[in-house]
């Protein structure tokens, strides 16, 4: 009996202390799970207010875009109506130039053939007097016509009074005028004679010098091809192969010049390159007779940005710009006599016109130089001083 009871009371505590510890357990569970819920409210109550905060950042952030866009576009139309004032500004001091010319026109030059053509309206004059090379230079404007593909070439024979366009950038006619005065009167290219060559062109990189049309040829998979025709006979009388790669750029404005002949008082020139991984335009000095080349030289020119070239004297003037049309300025010069260099020679601007020169060409008996830009035909007089050396 006593000891049914001992079991009896060993049992009753044993379920009460069981009792206790799961009671004791559910209060932990319990008071967790009100932690839990307490912490995933607050966590909730955060991300409430940081989805608030968020979108609160957007809105800003739309309305700051937005006022950006609206003052980007005013600015950049306020920057519009500034570069047509400029170009309206330019455009009339150009106009008050030609009716007001300095002095310094006023003499006539020494050598001009054309002197009606000339005469018709006054020059602007543009001095150069800081340019030390073998010589100085002064320029001088006159825009005579616009016929034409916007990008093309016009010269003139050195030693004889005809003219020469060469319309576009490439093909296998040209036209020859008895004149610049034939040529401002004339309607397009009517009263011309048409020259039929036997190859194309390649490019506004001819000359033409005493009877003879030198020009580059790019129809064969080789090298490039320097043509000599005879102007009167009608026929080809030399062809030098230059060792040039297909499709080189000389000047990277004007694609299409994959070299570009040059006649100065010293005679031919080419300038090139010779293949389009070289950053410089390089320099030859050829025999008008034969074709040969004399010499070559790197000028340490960049082509980058170039838009023409042309040669007076043994040096030659770069003539740069940019993408979109500007100012055409001559910024790098070489002179084969080592007289002047880069260094000493003044950034030099052309008046502004059109867009940018497909090509310039110098004539030395006249001291002139004829542009092609974006289909006008324009002539700038050069005045040439000797150089004082010290």
């Amino acid at each position: 009996m006593k000891l049914l009871f001992v079991l009896f009371v060993s049992c009753a505590w044993t379920l009460i202390g069981a009792q206790n510890y799961y009671q004791a357990l559910m209060d932990y569970l319990e008071n967790r799970l009100l932690a839990i819920e307490d912490r995933m409210q607050l966590w909730h109550e955060q991300a409430h207010q940081y989805r608030t905060e968020m979108l609160d950042f957007k809105k800003l952030t739309s309305e700051a875009m937005t006022g950006i866009k609206n003052d980007h576009s005013m600015m950049f139309k306020d920057l519009k109506g500034a570069s047509a004032r400029m170009d309206l500004v330019e455009r009339e001091m150009d106009y008050v130039e030609t009716q007001n010319s300095p002095r310094a026109c006023a003499t006539k030059a020494e050598k001009v053939l054309e002197q009606e053509a000339w005469a018709k309206q006054p020059l602007e004059i543009f001095n150069l007097s800081n340019l030390f090379t073998a010589r100085s230079l002064e320029e001088s404007v006159k825009i005579l016509k616009r016929i034409g593909s916007p990008k093309g070439m016009w010269t003139r024979d050195p030693k004889s009074s005809k003219l020469y366009v060469f319309n576009g950038t490439s093909g296998d006619t040209v036209y020859e005028f008895q004149s610049v005065l034939d040529f401002s009167r004339s309607l397009g290219v009517a009263g011309s004679r048409m020259i039929h060559l036997p190859s194309k062109w390649t490019g506004p990189g001819s000359a033409v010098y005493n009877g003879y049309l030198y020009y580059i040829n790019q129809e064969t998979d080789t090298d490039v091809q320097v043509v000599k025709f005879d102007l009167v006979s009608g026929s080809v009388t030399e062809i030098a192969m230059f060792p040039m790669e297909r499709n080189t750029i000389l000047y990277t404005l004007n694609p299409e010049t994959v070299a570009d002949l040059a006649v100065d008082d010293e005679g031919l020139w080419l300038l090139f390159t010779p293949t389009d991984s070289e950053p410089n335009i390089s320099l030859a000095k050829m025999d008008t007779s034969t074709l040969d080349i004399e010499q070559i030289w790197d000028t340490r020119c960049p082509r980058g940005n170039a838009e023409a070239a042309f040669v007076v004297c043994g040096t030659v003037y770069v003539v740069y710009n940019t993408r979109m049309a500007s100012r055409s300025r001559v910024q790098c010069v070489f002179d084969v006599n080592d007289m002047m260099l880069t260094e000493e020679a003044p950034l030099l601007y052309f008046p502004r016109r059109y867009g940018a020169h497909a090509s310039l060409k110098y004539n030395p008996e006249e001291n002139q130089l004829y542009g092609w830009d974006d289909g006008y035909q324009i002539i700038y007089r050069l005045t040439i001083k000797t150089k004082l050396l010290a």
